[in-house]
């Protein structure tokens, strides 16, 4: 680990939580013109994930910024033209279709990585590639069956040859179809200006440690190196040069780096109120949203069932700028169901019970019934409330 030039500047915690969140979009009035694609490119990454409650996880990232955006116009936003990208970053994530050059150090490393955990078959990579070619874009079903068994880990030969053809930058994904990624030609849905490998590794990382740094406002080496997967020493090869300035903040215990320009103008204005998806860029990094929010958060959606502490997709309630609570939610026809519900005091009552009452009417639902309140006394301060918010 390199080290790090002495700061000359200083901030508070506080200085820091306030320029995390305005980098994130959820300090001071959103700016709706660019609507979800302005978000995505703001973020830089937006990631994919399987599940869905209320909505799956790349619905939920915008509705935190901009409120009730209808959820067809969400799909379009990401797939509808060449705006948008999916590769592995932060995790499988969208990524804005102008940082298609910058993940060449990326699939370069797929195309020279020596083992792989699925074989590819003789000849499957290459007929992929002709069958969408000729007649894409299609779905790995559509192109000959995306597995062999039920088994989710059981691809077929010719998912295994999609999948490396996406990931060495061959093909991309142009839409999401009943979920299933819909391929195509690289070719064909990258504009051309942005379809080339011209960076080199050392370029490619500069960029997406500047990009990482102003997402995150501020942030540590971990911080940053986490947002889009890099090593640490990859961040510390290019973070002098990424336009990151070193700063010092009260409170951590590690070197933080922060964009300058969030630095030049002191963040003010309104705080959201939301649910926020686990997988939100805001908090995906634990160990950062702790030494932030002091809010310790963990998806338990993978954990058994006797063992979850605050339920299968708890969502963290942001309000004021801090986070106040946990939602567990679900959906019993046209009702928003509050299965378990964690709340940071009596004071987070009125925060929790607007964040449910405005998610329900995003999806659609008419009424929201609380039922599970760790702090029990709480439970009939909350359903009045929700039931003030919802009249």
């Amino acid at each position: 680990m390199t080290t790090a030039p002495r700061p000359t500047t200083v901030l508070s915690a506080d200085e820091a939580r306030r320029i995390a969140l305005r980098a994130q979009g959820l300090l001071g009035a959103p700016d709706r013109r660019p609507g979800v694609r302005g978000v995505l490119r703001h973020l830089g990454a937006v990631q994919l994930d399987t599940i869905s409650v209320l909505a799956r996880s790349h619905e939920l990232v915008p509705y935190a910024r901009l409120g009730a955006a209808g959820r067809r116009t969400v799909e379009d936003a990401y797939w509808t033209g060449t705006h948008a990208f999916e590769y592995w970053s932060h995790a499988a994530c969208i990524l804005p279709i102008e940082e298609w050059p910058h993940f060449a150090f990326r699939r370069r490393a797929y195309r020279n990585r020596p083992h792989w955990n699925h074989e590819l078959p003789d000849g499957a990579y290459e007929q992929v590639v002709k069958q969408l070619r000729a007649e894409g874009p299609l779905t790995a079903t559509e192109l000959g069956g995306a597995k062999r068994t039920s088994e989710w880990w059981d691809w077929s030969g010719t998912k295994v040859a999609v999948e490396r053809a996406l990931m060495y930058g061959e093909v991309v994904c142009v839409e999401r179809r009943g979920w299933k990624r819909v391929y195509d030609l690289a070719e064909r849905a990258v504009p051309q200006a942005l379809l080339h490998d011209e960076l080199d590794d050392t370029e490619c990382l500069r960029r997406l440690v500047g990009l990482a740094g102003r997402s995150l406002g501020v942030g540590t080496r971990a911080d940053i190196a986490d947002y889009h997967r890099l090593k640490g020493e990859q961040v510390d090869a290019v973070i002098a040069d990424s336009g990151l300035v070193p700063v010092a903040v009260e409170g951590w215990s590690k070197p933080a780096w922060a964009d300058p320009a969030a630095l030049a103008t002191p963040p003010r204005g309104r705080h959201r109120t939301t649910l926020l998806s686990p997988f939100d860029s805001l908090i995906w990094e634990r160990a950062r949203t702790e030494r932030i929010f002091g809010f310790t958060h963990r998806l338990e959606a993978y954990v058994p069932k006797p063992k979850r502490v605050h339920g299968y997709f708890a969502m963290p309630v942001l309000a004021g700028g801090r986070l106040v609570g946990r939602v567990d939610p679900a959906r019993e026809g046209r009702t928003l169901v509050a299965k378990q519900v964690t709340l940071d005091g009596a004071r987070a009552v009125p925060a929790v019970a607007q964040a449910l009452v405005e998610a329900a009417g995003w999806v659609g639902c008419t009424d929201v019934r609380v039922e599970r309140v760790d702090a029990s006394e709480l439970r009939a301060p909350l359903v009045r409330e929700v039931a003030r918010a919802v009249a």
